[in-house]
C-alpha cells in the first residue's frame, strides 16, 4: 500500500493521548445518541450511535494495537509485533461492513412503515455528534497517514461526521415537512457510504496479512536490478512481501557465474545495497548457487518446479540484513 511519508511526525505518547481522548468522546456520544434515538424514535440517530459505538470499539482495539506493536521481537514473535496493527485494521473494516449491512436491513424495514420521529431531538443530538465526530477526525488525521490501523479509525470518524450531518438534514426535513421516510432513507445512505469506505480500504490489510508484495513496488524492476549486478546470472525462488506496514522483505536464490562465485561477498553487499537504497528493502535473505550446480526449471516465485543439476547442491547462505 502506498504511504505518504511527508506528514509531520507525531511521537507515540502524543498519538496515544489523542486516541484516548477520542475513545472517551465517542463513548459519551454513543450513550447520548442511543438514549436520544430511543426517545425520539429515530433509526437514523440509532444508526449513527451504532456507528459511533463501532468507532469507540475500534479506537480501543487500535489503542491496544499501538501499544503491542512497540514490543521488541522475542522467541514467540521473531518478526516482532508490528503486524498487530494490520490485524486491528482488518477487524475495524470488518466491523464497518457488518454494521453497514445491518443498517440497510433496518432502514429497508422502516421504509415500508415509517414511524413517528421527534425531529428536534434528532437535530440537537445530530449537532452534538457532528462536533464530536469532527473533533475525533481531527485528532486522528495527523497520525493516520503512516498507519493502516489509525487510517481505519480516521475513515470511521470521517464517515461519522458525514452521517451526523445527514441526520441533522433528515431531522430538519421531518420538522419542516413531516417527511418521516427521510429518516430510514438517510440510514440506508449512511450504510451504503460505510460499505463503500470499508470495501475500498480493506484490501490493503488483507494483502499484507496474505504476505503480498508491496503494491507500490514493481517486482520486475527489483529483480532486474539484482540481475544487473555483475557476476549474477539469474534469480529464482523469489519471495517479496510486506513484513510490516512500512517494512518490506525479500528472500531468493541468486545464481552466480563462475567469476561471480569468486566474489560472492562483494556481490552480496552490492545486491543488498541496491535493495536498500533503490527500493527500501532493508531485510533480505539471499541463497547463492553456482551456475554449474544451480536448480533447473525453478519457478521465479515461490519454491516450486526445481530440479538439481547434480546430486550434490552446493550453496551459500547470505546473512540477513
Amino acid at each position: 500500500m502506498p504511504h505518504d511519508h511527508g506528514h509531520a511526525h507525531i511521537d507515540p505518547e502524543s498519538g496515544d493521548r489523542r486516541v484516548s481522548i477520542a475513545i472517551w468522546a465517542n463513548g459519551l456520544l454513543t450513550v447520548a445518541q442511543i438514549v436520544g434515538g430511543i426517545l425520539s424514535g429515530s433509526l437514523a440517530l440509532i444508526a449513527d450511535a451504532l456507528h459511533n459505538f463501532s468507532d469507540m470499539a475500534s479506537l480501543v482495539i487500535a489503542f491496544a494495537a499501538r501499544k503491542i506493536a512497540r514490543r521488541p521481537a522475542d522467541e514467540r514473535m521473531t518478526f516482532g509485533y508490528g503486524r498487530v496493527e494490520i490485524v486491528a485494521a482488518l477487524i475495524n473494516y470488518t466491523t464497518l461492513i457488518l454494521i453497514g449491512f445491518y443498517l440497510i436491513y433496518e432502514g429497508g424495514m422502516r421504509m415500508i412503515d415509517p414511524p413517528e420521529v421527534a425531529g428536534w431531538t434528532v437535530v440537537i443530538l445530530g449537532g452534538v455528534a457532528l462536533v464530536v465526530d469532527t473533533l475525533t477526525a481531527l485528532l486522528t488525521y495527523s497520525i493516520q497517514k503512516g498507519s493502516a490501523n489509525i487510517r481505519a479509525l480516521f475513515l470511521h470518524n470521517l464517515s461519522d461526521a458525514l452521517a451526523s450531518l445527514a441526520v441533522i438534514i433528515g431531522g430538519s426535513l421531518i420538522i419542516l415537512y413531516d417527511m418521516r421516510w427521510v429518516d430510514p432513507a438517510i440510514t440506508i445512505g449512511i450504510a451504503l457510504y460505510i460499505l463503500y469506505l470499508a470495501f475500498t480500504e480493506i484490501g490493503g490489510p488483507i494483502r499484507t496479512l496474505m504476505l503480498g508484495s508491496p503494491p507500490e513496488m514493481d517486482c520486475d524492476t527489483v529483480l532486474d536490478a539484482m540481475r544487473d549486478v555483475e557476476g549474477v546470472e539469474d534469480v529464482h525462488h523469489v519471495h517479496l512481501w510486506q513484513m510490516q506496514e512500512h517494512e518490506a522483505a525479500l528472500d531468493c536464490h541468486v545464481v552466480l557465474t563462475k567469476d561471480g562465485w569468486a566474489r560472492i561477498e562483494s556481490i552480496k553487499s552490492e545486491i543488498k545495497t541496491q535493495l536498500k537504497d533503490r527500493f527500501g528493502i532493508t531485510h533480505s535473505s539471499l541463497e547463492f548457487e553456482h551456475t554449474d550446480r544451480a536448480h533447473e526449471d525453478a519457478d521465479l516465485y515461490g519454491h516450486g518446479g526445481s530440479t538439481k543439476k547434480e546430486e550434490t547442491h552446493v550453496h551459500r547462505n547470505a546473512d540477513t540484513a
